[in-house]
């Protein structure tokens, strides 16, 4: 085990571990259709850390692509809604294709992110928070947005809750990363309550 741990580095389950004992967080076991997953409790937020397996055909060829994702349900006070992801090939292409992004008055972060949504003006108050923007830059990849719900086989949200979504197509396996994507959820949620496009009301949704 000691070699193996060695070879891969550590399991997804310690590291789970570790982040729930360094930050209090709970660690809940799946069940037949559930996989397990950590929650942690931000206010009146509940923020979902798991992952999940895809199948992907091309043709003949066959494979599976494992992600993680942290979620959290809010009340979406105004309908606001943004995608932020870093800069790259499939960017570029999207703006070619006429794709634009949207930017935000921050040098660095518009060179370094493709940001879009529905309200030039929130996304200026939005991302004007410091440490928001420095939190964003510490991970190596981010796509993080809001969207309406999960979709058929999973959580339907009601009227007027939306669902802060981040994931990445691999396991993370380093815990400070993980311990600085729940800080990057927090902030967010707390900057869209500050600029008028989120209730810290309980959402009232299950995971």
């Amino acid at each position: 085990m000691g070699f193996l741990r060695k070879l891969f580095g550590p399991s997804r389950q310690e590291v789970w571990q570790q982040l729930c004992e360094e930050t209090g967080a709970t660690h809940v076991e799946g069940g037949f259709w559930k996989g397990d997953k950590v929650q942690a409790r931000v206010g009146q937020w509940v923020i979902t850390l798991d992952t999940y397996t895809q199948t992907n055909s091309t043709g003949k060829t066959t494979s599976t692509t494992t992600y993680t994702r942290i979620r959290a349900p809010y009340v979406n006070k105004d309908g606001f809604r943004f995608t932020i992801y870093r800069q790259g090939f499939f960017s570029g292409l999207g703006k070619l294709l006429g794709m634009q992004d949207i930017e935000v008055g921050h040098a660095q972060l518009d060179e370094d992110f493709i940001i879009k949504g529905n309200d030039r003006k929130k996304l200026r108050a939005l991302f004007g928070n410091a440490t928001l923007r420095e939190l964003l830059h510490m991970q190596p990849h981010v796509h993080l947005t809001v969207r309406d719900d999960e979709g058929w086989f999973s959580t339907a949200f009601p009227d007027g809750v939306d669902e802060l979504y981040f994931q990445v197509a691999y396991i993370i396996q380093d815990v400070e990363q993980l311990k600085s994507l729940y800080e990057l959820f927090a902030v967010t949620l707390n900057q869209l309550c500050h600029i008028g496009s989120a209730y810290e009301d309980d959402p009232e949704v299950e995971l």
